[in-house]
């Protein structure tokens, strides 16, 4: 027995013991680990929704529905957690990579938009707790440390935060924008030489969100063939398409017939062996609080997401996997006067889109008229912002007009720097996100708050 042994036997502190500080048993030095350092700090939703909040602001910040989910993914919910007509599994842990209904009705549902002859629901389809959790897994099980993924912004903010945590770096090329010469109207575009330029031997990953947040924008297949190439000139690089909001296209009719619609990159000749489709129920069905996403691709992509998805969240919520597959064949069916329920989707959504662009012309904001999704990008260069909120340097401009629009017009909205790099924050200095996936009452209480901005803009020569 040692002395420290013998002195503890008999009743005494060892002497290394004897000579440690008193401590209260707590611990005051544990911090975050070194991948979530840049990621600690509050965000912009840390923010601007208790901001809203405390102001009595119209919030059109947060891009989340504002109405209750159709009575029929209601109805399906209902039956599921009820155990009517299912089994009592429905409502235990289900399969790691999808309850069968609904990866069943992922294959039917994707097959013909990809066009595959046949999508296997056991291998090229798995089920994620949600669009984020599809992206994470993404990450997680095809980059290695110091990989590079490449993608547009503005960008999502979880993209870098995903990549990162993933021992990757996340490298950006941004949207610009222009008039289009046929139309007049003020677009997005990327500049493809240099999107081309930004390809390198460490890109491992092209992360496409079409329709993209916050801009709107669709790619149309002319632009997804040239992105399609150099993807394809990189055997190396694995393309991931984030298309949550690809029920809400909306297509503008001309001479010429419709000419925007959505389009998956995976359909591209050449594609589908290196693309994983990713989607989720929440947008689509307004249950973004269900969190069930997707990810579908080819069987050797898919395999390193279901193994990732495995050891995090194992599987997802059973009985909302069960609704959501019954909700996917209703949708298919004649709905509302519409064909069907996607359809009748976008046209309300295309309605509000238009009510909520008008009142931001109204008010002296030039709207980017979004061809997608549930954002408008607004153009507030023609404001004046008051003299307190603009010497603010501690924040870009974009962030001090929210923060004024929020608190003194009474309308909150997101500041797009939020979406850049630091480095192009400065391309946002004039622009703001207003979500419009809300109630016509809650649109129409806006637009008569903007119209106060009125008075804030500009003086012409």
């Amino acid at each position: 027995m040692s002395a420290a042994s013998a002195a503890a036997a008999a009743g005494a502190a060892p002497a290394a013991a004897a000579a440690a500080p008193a401590s209260s048993g707590r611990a005051t030095s544990f911090n975050p680990a070194q991948r979530l350092a840049k990621f600690t700090a509050p965000t912009v939703w840390h923010e601007f929704t208790p901001l809203a909040a405390s102001s009595g602001a119209v919030n059109l910040g947060q891009g989340f529905p504002g109405w209750s989910p159709p009575a029929f993914i209601r109805d399906a919910a209902e039956a599921a957690v009820t155990e009517k007509g299912f089994d009592f599994l429905v409502n235990q842990y289900g399969r790691s990579a999808g309850h069968m209904p609904l990866v069943q009705a992922l294959a039917q549902k994707y097959a013909a938009p990809l066009k595959r002859e046949k999508i296997d629901p056991l291998t090229e389809v798995v089920v994620t707790d949600g669009a984020s959790e599809a992206l994470c897994t993404v990450m997680l099980g095809l980059l290695n440390p110091g990989d590079e993924v490449l993608t547009l912004e503005p960008a999502f903010d979880i993209y870098i935060a995903q990549a990162e945590m993933a021992g990757a770096t996340l490298r950006t090329v941004p949207y610009r924008e222009r008039v289009n010469a046929s139309t007049g109207a003020r677009e997005w575009y990327v500049d493809m030489e240099e999107l081309r330029g930004a390809f390198s031997s460490k890109t491992k990953m092209f992360l496409l969100n079409s329709p993209h947040n916050p801009t709107g924008k669709v790619w149309h297949p002319t632009e997804l063939s040239q992105l399609s190439a150099m993807i394809q000139a990189h055997p190396d690089v694995v393309c991931v398409a984030d298309e949550v909001y690809e029920h809400m296209v909306y297509p503008e009719s001309t001479a010429q017939g419709d000419t925007r619609v959505h389009t998956s990159i995976a359909s591209l000749p050449g594609m589908w062996e290196r693309t994983l489709t990713v989607s989720s129920a929440g947008k689509t069905f307004s249950v973004t609080g269900w969190k069930i996403g997707w990810a579908v691709g080819p069987a050797h992509l898919v395999r390193a997401v279901a193994v990732a998805h495995q050891w995090l969240a194992f599987s997802v919520c059973t009985p909302m996997q069960q609704a959501i597959a019954t909700g996917i064949a209703r949708a298919e069916q004649p709905y509302e006067g519409a064909t069907s329920f996607y359809a009748w989707l976008n046209e309300d959504y295309r309605r509000k889109r238009d009510l909520m662009c008008a009142a931001l012309k109204a008010a002296g904001i030039e709207p980017f008229v979004p061809e997608g999704g549930f954002f408008i990008v607004g153009d507030t260069s023609a404001i004046e912002l008051p003299a307190e909120y603009a010497a603010d340097k501690s924040v870009t401009r974009d962030w001090a007009l929210c923060r004024w629009l929020t608190k003194e017009i009474g309308v909150a909205a997101i500041p797009p720097s939020s979406f850049y790099a630091e480095e192009t924050k400065h391309l946002a200095a004039n622009y703001a996100r207003f979500a419009f996936c809300k109630p016509d009452e809650v649109l129409q209480q806006a637009a008569q708050r903007l119209l106060k901005c009125r008075d804030f803009l500009k003086k012409k020569d």
